[in-house]
């Protein structure tokens, strides 16, 4: 267990209505293939967060145990306490003037892309919400996890669960939530290997081929349709992308043996899970599904590619406060 100093300022919660707060927010994987930066799924792993707002003078402790310790930065630059200050201020609350202790407990891998950073910013604006009282609808809940985080599709699926369809096309995000199918696994298989967000962005191209991007139309609405119906047979199709994996593979070679061992097992479809490294697939079955990660993992050994796999559930639920 690490505990790290933060900057601390002038005390005062008199005016918040609680003084703590627990938060448990869900991993997510975005684009679910074809659905680039449109398309996102809670799953069952999740962080959980508790918030303290102190009172009187001294630093005050950011204690990781799990995924992170002992890498998060100890300045308090990090996700959840950056939405923690943004929330607070949005609800007109000085941020400067609270102490804060707060303790993370991790299951989401760091920079893997299931949606770390937008479970943490989530998991601040709920604890932030809390703390003031309330007053935070939805929808401005997303608008500030997009100002903070800047995923729209990670953060509507950690704030709402289960899958979500995401549109810019009004101007703020706007998210749309489908219940997953009940039999629906996930398979993962997730490497040591990091993955920069940044520069994953940056392997892609600015412009796409015509016939490419009329193929991520009808693949990514077949998601849409296999979630909305429950025809689990569509995923294949629709997890089959040709504007951002096919670029990614250059800085990740090993993805295309990831997906095709997994599609090979009998996955319902396999997909870079974000902007990696892990990679998803899904499976009908529990028995499907190990079957699936293992193969997955057989895959990545004969690649030199260390890592584990997990299976999971989808999750209904998005995050939300314990007590």
């Amino acid at each position: 267990m690490s505990v790290s100093p933060l900057v601390s300022g002038s005390s005062s919660v008199a005016r918040l209505a609680r003084t703590v707060v627990t938060v448990e927010s869900p991993a997510t994987t975005a684009n679910l293939g074809a659905g680039f930066d449109c398309l996102a799924l809670a799953l069952d792993l999740s962080n959980t967060i508790r918030v303290e707002a102190l009172d009187g003078p001294g630093p005050l402790e950011l204690t990781v145990d799990g995924e992170g310790e002992g890498s998060l930065d100890a300045s308090g630059s990090d996700r959840c306490t950056q939405a923690l200050r943004l929330g607070l201020r949005e609800l007109g609350h000085d941020p400067d003037g609270v102490h804060f202790r707060i303790s993370m407990h991790n299951h989401i891998p760091l920079s893997r892309g299931l949606g770390s950073s937008a479970s943490a910013t989530v998991a601040g604006l709920l604890a932030a919400d809390a703390l003031a009282g309330g007053g935070l609808t939805p929808q401005r809940l997303l608008t500030l996890a997009c100002q903070a985080e800047g995923h729209a599709d990670n953060a509507s699926a950690a704030l709402l669960g289960g899958f979500v369809v995401v549109s810019h096309a009004a101007g703020d995000a706007q998210a749309v939530r489908i219940e997953p199918p009940d039999r629906l696994l996930a398979a993962l298989f997730i490497p040591d290997r990091p993955l920069s967000t940044f520069a994953m962005r940056a392997a892609l191209p600015l412009q796409v081929p015509f016939r490419d991007a009329v193929h991520n139309v009808g693949a990514a609405s077949l998601a849409v349709a296999a979630f909305a119906s429950g025809r689990l047979d569509l995923l294949t199709a629709a997890t089959d992308d040709r504007l951002h994996e096919p670029y990614r593979a250059v800085v990740y070679p090993e993805l295309p043996l990831l997906v095709a061992a997994a599609r090979q097992a009998g996955a319902f479809g396999a997909c870079m899970s974000g902007a990696g490294s892990s990679v998803i697939a899904f499976a009908d079955r529990p028995e499907l599904a190990q079957v699936v990660a293992a193969a997955m993992s057989a895959g990545a050994a004969a690649a030199g590619l260390p890592g584990r796999s997990l299976v999971v559930r989808p999750r209904g639920r998005g995050a939300f406060t314990l007590d």
